[in-house]
């Protein structure tokens, strides 16, 4: 059976295959406008897909349940079951390798998201004898992986976030491939589309969504223009799985579809104006006495639950087990610190984009486990930066004591003036001294060692020849000379 399969055509009638078996490792990320042919583009993919590999749809909108028809998908009503059913049916979807649709179009917004990002987590964490390869498509990823804080509650922000990271970031290993969909790239959060390798950009007007998709693509900013004036059903391909070459791509037919929308126009009712009044007005009164009453909120929780629901938190913090082996952890943690603070320019970023920048390399190097926070890092950075990782424990200690009352800005430019007074060198390197800071700027330096000196963390003296000699107070080694 071959894995090729044909999602449409190119300008000149050649066809554009896409690799599914390239797919399940590298992922896939869809954008289009409302209307531009993007549900069009998915449901291809998954009907010429159908017989190869296990397929599961989240379905928000109600799009996808015709596949079940055709292709035996089992379509599941996300509001007919309660959270730890929906878990048990993802669990058992590996476990028999199931095709089905997650239809969330009966629930409320923020219910859909919490329902899906449960779904998403037990699919996740299946047994590793279930790790079945597995395509796993997520419509108006937006809703589910928003960029920014939105009207959702904060835990279920973190909640479906987590799940959607998980899908795209680490899936792979467990046989999930993610493919998103979203109507605006700037409001799916980085992350999670970072982690695609193929793309496929349909129209788009926004200019921050037009730039966004000409780099995903490769393409020069003056050429984003051409996104804006694609047609409906086309697309702009890029990917290991489809081309390694941006390439426009018309989008083949479909064979099922959502038979209850119509996308022309249709002739409006020839009824007379006062029979219309008549028909939207008539026994009105009753027809609201029929409807339901609103649901009644939910009874607060007794305390005593309360109570039980602490102490069962509180004994699984007490209860869950530790790391196998946290000193393997620290040590690899410390070495991605070290390769960091030696990066050429890393010293003139800022620190919470050299942070931003340590977290990643520990996600790409699957590490997991407890993280420095940011004032730990700046501490490990600067040290790292200044050499004192080849000193022995007691010459470091007896460093990190005299750098203790020192403002964490001003950390690492005085850690190397002290690892150059430590090690007796008659001439501070101003090259390092700038690196450390932050700066090129011979004046900023100066102005660094004046006020240093007013902290009294250094003493500068100034000879008849205007050499200037640094002197750090608490170490017997003396030092240090900068011109």
């Amino acid at each position: 059976m071959t894995a090729q399969i044909t999602i449409g055509h190119e300008t000149s009638g050649k066809p554009v295959e896409f690799d599914i078996e390239e797919l399940l490792a590298t992922r896939l990320l869809v954008q289009g406008n409302s209307g531009s042919g993007k549900s069009h583009l998915l449901r291809r993919l998954l009907e010429e897909s159908a017989g190869m590999v296990q397929q599961v749809v989240i379905d928000p909108e109600g799009d996808f349940p015709s596949l079940a028809e055709e292709f035996g998908h089992v379509v599941i009503d996300g509001s007919a079951y309660s959270p730890p059913e929906i878990e048990a049916l993802a669990r058992r979807i590996r476990e028999h390798r199931a095709s089905v649709v997650l239809d969330l179009d009966g629930l409320e917004v923020e219910q859909q998201i919490r329902c899906a990002a449960q779904f998403l987590t037990a699919l996740f964490d299946a047994p590793r004898e279930h790790w079945y390869p597995a395509l796993v498509v997520v419509d108006e990823a937006q809703m589910f992986a928003p960029a920014a804080a939105g009207e959702m509650a904060e835990d279920t922000r973190r909640m479906t976030l987590s799940a959607m990271t998980n899908l795209m970031c680490r899936g792979r290993k467990r046989g999930l491939a993610g493919i998103v969909a979203t109507q605006r790239l700037a409001k799916l959060a980085k992350n999670v589309a970072a982690e695609a390798s193929n793309f496929l950009m349909g129209r788009t007007f926004l200019d921050i969504d037009m730039v966004r998709a000409a780099d995903l693509l490769g393409m020069e900013r003056r050429q984003a223009e051409r996104i804006r004036e694609l047609e409906r059903g086309h697309f702009l391909a890029l990917g290991p799985a489809i081309t390694r070459v941006p390439l426009a791509c018309k989008i083949g037919p479909v064979k099922t579809g959502h038979t209850a929308r119509s996308e022309g126009l249709m002739a409006l009712p020839d009824t007379a104006p006062a029979d219309m009044e008549a028909l939207l007005t008539a026994d009105l009164a009753s027809e609201v006495a029929k409807a339901p009453p609103p649901p009644a909120p939910p009874p607060a929780p007794r305390v005593d639950e309360m109570e039980n629901s602490i102490a069962r938190a509180e004994e699984r913090q007490v209860d869950a087990p530790e790391p196998a082996d946290t000193s393997a952890l620290a040590e690899q943690i410390e070495a991605i610190i070290a390769q960091l603070a030696q990066d050429e320019g890393v010293a003139f970023q800022s620190a919470s984009a050299q942070y931003q920048t340590f977290l990643t390399r520990c996600r790409r190097e699957r590490i997991i486990g407890p993280m420095p926070d940011m004032g730990a890092f700046r501490r490990r950075m600067a040290m790292a930066g200044a050499g004192l990782d080849d000193l022995d424990e007691a010459l470091r200690e007896r460093i990190m004591q005299r750098a203790a009352s020192v403002e964490p800005d001003l950390l690492a430019p005085f850690l190397v003036l002290a690892s150059s007074a430590q090690a007796g060198e008659v001439q501070v390197d101003e090259d390092a001294l700038g690196r450390a800071y932050g700066t090129s700027s011979p004046g900023r330096i100066r102005r660094l060692l004046d006020h240093l000196e007013r902290q009294g963390l250094i003493v500068i003296r100034e000879d008849f020849g205007g050499d200037r000699s640094v002197m750090v107070p608490g170490l017997d080694d003396l030092a240090t000379a900068a011109e």
